[in-house]
């Protein structure tokens, strides 16, 4: 037997998501918007150079990882199915990334606020797909 036919697996499966469904959650990604909003408060909130900073950073780096929970959400749970029984999730998702990244470019807890919004309506749909 050849080395190639040793190592070639024995037959090939296919599978919709990454882990068996159940570990996709819009929860994640709102747990980092709730972060954001709530540092762009304590930014507003202090003055200290220092501290305004920091915040700015992690800020930053949660609004990132909204992108990401969303992006996974949208690219590896959502399927064919739910778009034709929610035809608008394409423009909520196109909404959602791009409020994390204004999110992500101010320190204005209304764009926090505007993220948890569009958030909160992904989260109404993906728990309407659960039960389908």
């Amino acid at each position: 037997m050849a080395l190639r036919d040793w190592l070639a697996p024995e037959r090939t499966v296919h599978a919709h998501c990454d882990l068996p469904c159940g570990v996709y959650d819009p929860a994640q990604a709102r747990i980092e918007a709730e972060s954001v909003k709530a540092i762009q408060e304590k930014y507003q909130a202090n003055q200290d150079p220092h501290f305004r900073a920091r915040a700015a950073q992690i800020k930053e780096e949660r609004a990132e990882m909204v992108k990401h929970h969303l992006w996974v959400l949208w690219t590896d749970y959502f399927k064919p199915e739910h778009l034709k029984a929610h035809p608008n999730l394409h423009q909520l998702f196109w909404d959602a990334t791009k409020a994390a990244g204004q999110a992500k470019k101010t320190v204005d807890p209304n764009d926090g606020q505007k993220l948890l919004d569009l958030i909160g309506e992904i989260d109404k749909i993906f728990w309407d797909t659960k039960k389908a």
